[in-house]
């Protein structure tokens, strides 16, 4: 093959599914990072009529969990709430049991409403009351099951987007349906319960540089690829400025205010939930006492020395 022209050189490697460094229809690096995935909240007192409706029409054995995805209203987005994190709210009714299974993606919960449901994780099962955080690590049976007089609320968080992305998704249901002889226990690792949470937060005084007036760390971090803060927010304060490579979702554990969020203002209350997708700069402010709690991937950033982070 004899090549004498440019149009004759790019002709000869475009049909073999490459592409020239010096010519790249799109740019592989850039200064900072780029701007995908877009602020955004959702509201409790949308979220659940639906899901109370679901309960009448959406039985577990038909569906198994019964929740409702967090999609960031991104352009062809499909799924992901931010780039590597999915959150959800998920309802289970007095007398359902959500069968076990496992999965590669980490994930966790926060209870919002609902007394009398308990999981069942890797044979340990814990109540799950308003305001606990509890965790599923990567490949841990789990279930839920409902034995109180009330519907149960809850938000889930998990890492799935990013096992999609490196692609090690394994999923499999429990043989049994659920795991057998379960122990119960009051305290669990998995388990962060409120009460701890607001003991805790009262004898703080880490303000995370001015993110807010105080702040503990749930774990550390509570999972391979996600850390977790609490963050309380006195009535009338507002927070410094901060952009940070990694994602966040934050949900308000109580209180109501609004966010800042690449310029957009985002207002929240007990039960919301807020997408803060990497490098935007976000502050918040609230309008009473409030308690947010961050679900973010930086450790996968802190692993792989990617974590920038600047307040103002």
């Amino acid at each position: 093959m004899e090549i004498k022209t440019l149009e004759e050189l790019y002709s000869a490697f475009d049909g073999l599914s490459m592409e020239g460094g010096w010519h790249r229809r799109q740019p592989a690096l850039w200064p900072v990072p780029r701007e995908n995935f877009l602020p955004h909240v959702w509201h409790y007192d949308d979220v659940k009529p639906i899901l109370a409706a679901a309960g009448e029409l959406v039985s577990t054995e038909f569906a198994e969990r019964r929740n409702l995805t967090m999609t960031n209203p991104l352009e062809g987005n499909l799924y992901p709430t931010v780039r590597s994190m999915v959150s959800a709210y998920q309802m289970i009714r007095p007398g359902e049991v959500a069968d076990a299974h496992r999965h590669t993606a980490n994930a966790l919960r926060m209870i919002l409403e609902g007394r009398g449901t308990y999981t069942v994780v890797n044979g340990t099962r814990v109540e799950m009351r308003p305001g606990d955080v509890l965790l599923t690590p990567n490949w841990a049976w789990h279930s839920h099951e409902n034995v109180g007089e009330n519907d149960c609320y809850w938000l889930d968080f998990l890492d799935v987007p990013l096992v999609h992305l490196l692609e090690p998704m394994f999923f499999e249901r429990h043989p049994d349906k659920v795991e057998p002889n379960p122990v119960d226990a009051a305290s669990s690792p998995i388990a962060f319960r409120w009460e701890d949470t607001v003991a805790a937060l009262a004898k703080a005084d880490d303000d995370a540089e001015g993110m807010c007036s105080r702040q503990i760390q749930l774990g550390d971090p509570a999972l391979d690829t996600i850390r977790l803060f609490v963050q309380a927010i006195d009535a009338g304060s507002t927070t410094k400025t901060m952009s940070t490579t990694a994602n966040s979702i934050f949900a308000v554990m109580k209180g109501s205010g609004r966010s800042i969020v690449g310029g957009k203002e985002l207002p929240w209350k007990f039960g919301d939930v807020i997408a803060v997708p990497a490098w935007r700069a976000y502050s918040h402010h609230a309008d009473e006492d409030s308690v947010l709690l961050r679900v973010t991937d930086s450790p996968v950033y802190e692993k792989l020395n990617w974590l920038r982070e600047t307040v103002a």
